[in-house]
């Protein structure tokens, strides 16, 4: 069972809520835009605490520690590949504006037998609700929902 378990970082202006996602880097990505971005999260080890690991991916995938705020548990989906994923949000501004993710290498061009390095995230924004449902991967919209109780209980 592949286990992932990421950080939503949300901000409330007077539009709303607005989410930061991340579009993944690569040559597989580099064309998708809807339906192709991602909350900030990476994969479990084995023994590892959930919210240490997601602490951890968003540092490797933004370049900058999640900011200090109260964590809140947004719930656990299954993707439909079968990955589990877990998500803590919290309720904080950030500037991603020098965001530096780390990379991976492949082989690319496929068969060509060189190794390239791509950044894991090539792009990190903030977007209102709304939009992000269009960007984000839909197995990970009931963290959107979840976002959006928060803040409406408040």
């Amino acid at each position: 069972m592949v286990t992932s378990a990421g950080i939503v970082l949300y901000r409330v202006n007077t539009e709303g809520p607005e989410v930061l996602i991340a579009h993944p880097g690569g040559p597989y990505w580099a064309r998708k835009d809807d339906g192709a971005w991602s909350i900030v999260k990476g994969l479990v080890a084995e023994g590892e605490d959930l919210l240490a690991a997601a602490r951890r991916e968003f540092r490797e995938e933004v370049g900058l520690e999640v900011p200090a705020g109260n964590l809140v548990e947004l719930g656990t989906v299954t993707q439909r590949a079968g990955k589990i994923v877990t998500a803590f949000g919290v309720e904080a501004d950030l500037d991603v504006t020098n965001a530096v993710s780390n990379t991976f290498e492949i082989e690319w061009p496929p068969k060509s037998g060189v190794m390239t390095a791509f950044p894991e995230v090539d792009r990190i924004e903030w977007f209102p609700l709304a939009q992000a449902k269009v960007k984000l991967l839909s197995a990970q919209h009931p963290f959107l929902d979840a976002v959006e109780a928060v803040v409406s209980a408040k």
